[in-house]
């Protein structure tokens, strides 16, 4: 079915996009995204994928030439990276309401000022509400398959709506990893060709994204919502086929030794794995620790959530970006919120780690239960705690 190579993890998303048979790609370069871009200006340049690739001036063009090829129903490509995320942000609220399923891959990074080309989840937690259906990836594997998974899900008549792929910048973007490379032929089992029911054509024409009176605005945001919503059977159904297909299941929430846990280490992206190694040592000495991976953000998968995480005592939920000025990190707060209601909820320790990439270490993640657990001994539910700040 595909053979097993390392390579460099952006290089494998650019893999993954010419196995998809994109027909366009736009992009401006910014670290630490670029490679994907430059890997597939060669697939072009060599003939080895029938693309049209435009070098564009800017992230906001980028945006602009995906969200127009979409609409006239070409398969479309992008990703970026922080202030080009940024950059390009009023286009991304653009592509979702007008149900345009490109898909980006977003190599989270910083945001500026000071400036950090170095990753945390800062940039998409500034887009959490744009509408796109979002994944997060923990390894090459991962992204890979993500990309894949993204146009079969985004492009199903029953969604219809653009995907973020998030990968982890440098730390996992620059990494070297073993992936498995599909075949043509199993790909194309899995992802259909693109044929969306309207399209921008003179001879019949449409209208995309017109303006909207307040007498209808409400309702087309209504309907944008159950439109999102409404794609969680078709997320978990793209997963089961690539899963039947490649032996590689996924899930919205996904569990490492979590069978009696009374504490539950809550993680998004590539510290997952780290986190696998503390919850082991946690093990080995005899505290019955276990771990909750979020791979998929939006739609939140509130059902899938509240189940794994009703059995603990307490989350400890780490954070990779700032609320500024409010209750912490932006994951901890869903989570409370999808907790609100439950008749026996867990309590919920909140720490921010891992700003601008610095290192986030098993022992790190085994000092933070340890700090829940004095702190609720205590009798305290902390709000949030930024850790590893130097004094």
């Amino acid at each position: 079915m595909g053979k097993r190579v390392g390579m460099e993890v952006s290089i494998a998303a650019s893999e993954a996009v010419r196995l998809a048979n994109v027909d366009v790609i736009a992009a401006y370069p910014i670290t630490p995204q670029t490679h994907i871009v430059e890997h597939l200006s060669e697939f072009v340049n060599n003939g080895e994928l029938d693309a049209e690739f435009v070098p564009v001036e800017s992230e906001h063009s980028a945006m602009s030439v995906c969200t127009g090829s979409s609409a006239v129903g070409a398969r479309s490509f992008t990703c970026t990276s922080s202030q080009g995320m940024i950059l390009m942000s009023e286009i991304i609220y653009c592509t979702a309401p007008m149900r345009l399923p490109v898909v980006m891959v977003l190599a989270n990074r910083s945001l500026s000022n000071p400036i950090s080309i170095w990753n945390d989840h800062t940039d998409v937690m500034s887009i959490r509400d744009c509408g796109w259906i979002q994944y997060f990836a923990e390894n090459g594997q991962d992204v890979l398959d993500h990309v894949l998974i993204s146009y079969r899900v985004g492009e199903d008549r029953d969604v219809m709506l653009p995907v973020i792929v998030n990968m982890d910048g440098f730390s996992l973007s620059h990494v070297i990893e073993p992936v498995e490379l599909l075949d043509q032929e199993t790909v194309d089992k899995f992802l259909p060709p693109y044929k969306p029911d309207i399209v921008l054509d003179p001879a019949h024409p449409v209208t995309m994204g017109a303006i909207v009176l307040p007498s209808c605005y409400t309702e087309t945001k209504k309907a944008q919502d159950e439109a999102v919503k409404a794609s969680m059977p078709i997320i978990l159904k793209g997963w089961q086929e690539f899963g039947d297909l490649t032996g590689r299941y996924y899930h919205p929430i996904e569990e490492y030794r979590t069978e009696g846990a009374d504490v539950l280490l809550v993680t998004m992206g590539g510290i997952g794995e780290t986190a696998m190694w503390a919850v082991d040592q946690m093990r080995e000495k005899g505290c019955s620790v276990g771990l909750l991976k979020m791979r998929l953000w939006r739609p939140f998968p509130f059902e899938e959530f509240r189940k794994a995480a009703s059995k603990a005592r307490m989350l400890v939920v780490v954070d990779r970006a700032v609320s500024y000025g409010g209750p912490g990190g932006p994951v901890a707060s869903e989570l409370r919120s999808a907790l609100y209601n439950e008749p026996k909820r867990p309590l919920v320790a909140n720490f921010i780690a891992g700003l601008a990439s610095r290192d986030v270490a098993p022992f790190d993640f085994i000092e933070m239960v340890d700090r829940a657990e004095g702190a609720f001994k205590k009798g305290m539910e902390p709000e949030y705690e930024i850790y590893g700040v130097r004094e």
